[in-house]
């Protein structure tokens, strides 16, 4: 499921809108492109990572997407 908390997805869909204006592809925008074209498609959303990450801290690591039982974004749920 995508992040319920409005403010940092559309920050996260606005970073995959300007990275695929600007090169191309919905590049992960939390994840530094090294340039050569066959390494970075890792990190086309969504990343080969995403999956792992979700099922280890419940949520993919630019916090786009959410395990179904991780309702409480990671920053909530530190305050």
């Amino acid at each position: 499921m995508l992040n319920p908390d409005k403010k940092v997805l559309d920050t996260v869909i606005r970073g995959l809108a300007r990275n695929e204006k600007k090169f191309g592809e919905r590049y992960c925008p939390c994840r530094l492109r090294s340039g050569d074209k066959e390494k970075d498609r890792a990190i086309i959303c969504p990343c080969i990572y995403h999956k792992d990450e979700i099922a280890k801290d419940g949520h993919c690591h630019c916090q786009l997407y959410y395990r179904k039982d991780a309702t409480v974004p990671v920053m909530e749920a530190k305050k």
